[in-house]
């Protein structure tokens, strides 16, 4: 039975091609970006006769698989089969070749999802320069449907909450809460060695209590008025407006172009776009991306070097005053 399923991969493949998108039937209500999922399981082939394979070629051609994905159908059909893992999982092989994503997500092919620029990235090491591998990637992103669109249940991997279910994420700042914390970290990325108020733990305190960049309570007033269009004071801001995964030359992960962050921030100023360059603790140029003093005091019509004005202390170490966690603080 399985010789001649073989032999049906071969002679019909605009059936089974349909398993990677290149048809119209077969498993494309299984594996597809409409269907959400991209990872093959034990139903390849139809009733399972591919699973285990782990030479693609035997049924897929290049010259014909990804006919309607524009985005990556020239990429695949250039690298040839060592691209298939990153997408589409080992295929129950262990001879399979390993996962691979930054065969097509990098500088050259696709350089702006996401943008990979910088020498400090999300590793599992503290402090270690570099940037992301492919093992990296799939840690936070198992399954993507990389359809182009960033969707919290699809294109994060679920990991679970404190109460060890696995809950939907709220917004991206759940999804590092869950490992970002002091007492329900999980396996295998755990962080240690770190004093109580340190933020790479504490973070989940700050951002559920008392954090103005999290989920504040109160009248959502304070005596530092100004934000810039598109954030307001009762803005939940992700982690990642502020925090970029993929690359940049700041340390603490801080974005260095605005471009990297600052998702709610009006696109017309967003995409200009604006550097941020935070060497010697001075955090003016990223506060002053969604801060803008509405009454001028102090040096707030002093440029703070990116060509934006608006935060009273230029050129200086904003935590000193404004640190996550203060609940007393104005603007954070």
């Amino acid at each position: 039975m399985r010789r001649i399923s073989l032999l049906l991969c071969l002679v019909l493949p605009a059936i089974l091609l349909s398993a990677c998108g290149g048809g119209s039937e077969g498993q494309t209500n299984k594996v597809s970006q409409t269907a959400g999922n991209l990872m093959l399981d034990a139903s390849h082939g139809g009733d399972g006769y591919a699973w285990g394979m782990a030479d693609c070629s035997t049924c897929h051609a290049l010259q014909v698989i990804h006919g309607r994905a524009d985005l990556i159908r020239d990429i695949v059909r250039r690298k040839g089969y060592s691209t298939c893992t990153g997408c589409h999982g080992r295929n129950g092989s262990s001879e399979s070749e390993p996962r691979r994503c930054n065969i097509c997500h990098n500088g050259a092919d696709l350089p702006q999802t996401p943008l990979l620029s910088g020498q400090h990235a999300h590793g599992f090491v503290a402090a270690r320069a570099g940037s992301l591998d492919d093992d990296q990637c799939i840690v936070c992103h198992l399954a993507s449907d990389m359809d182009g669109r960033f969707e919290l249940e699809q294109d994060l991997t679920r990991f679970p909450d404190a109460a060890e279910n696995y809950s939907n994420y709220e917004n991206k700042s759940e999804f590092c809460l869950r490992c970002h914390n002091r007492d329900h970290q999980q396996p295998g990325f755990e962080i240690t060695g770190r004093e109580y108020d340190d933020p790479l733990i504490a973070v989940e305190d700050a951002f559920r209590f008392i954090d103005k960049h999290g989920q504040m309570e109160g009248s959502g007033t304070r005596t530092y008025a100004g934000l810039r269009s598109g954030y307001a004071y009762r803005s939940v801001v992700d982690c990642t407006d502020c925090h970029t995964m993929h690359g940049t030359d700041n340390d603490k992960l801080i974005i260095d172009n605005s471009l990297k962050g600052v998702t709610q921030l009006d696109q017309q100023v967003r995409n200009r776009p604006y550097s941020i360059i935070t060497a010697g603790g001075n955090y003016s140029q990223l506060c002053v991306l969604c801060h803008q003093m509405a009454v001028i005091l102090d040096a707030g019509d002093e440029d703070t070097g990116n060509g934006l004005s608006g935060v009273h202390e230029v050129n200086s170490d904003c935590r000193l005053c404004h640190t996550h966690g203060e609940a007393v603080q104005a603007g954070m």
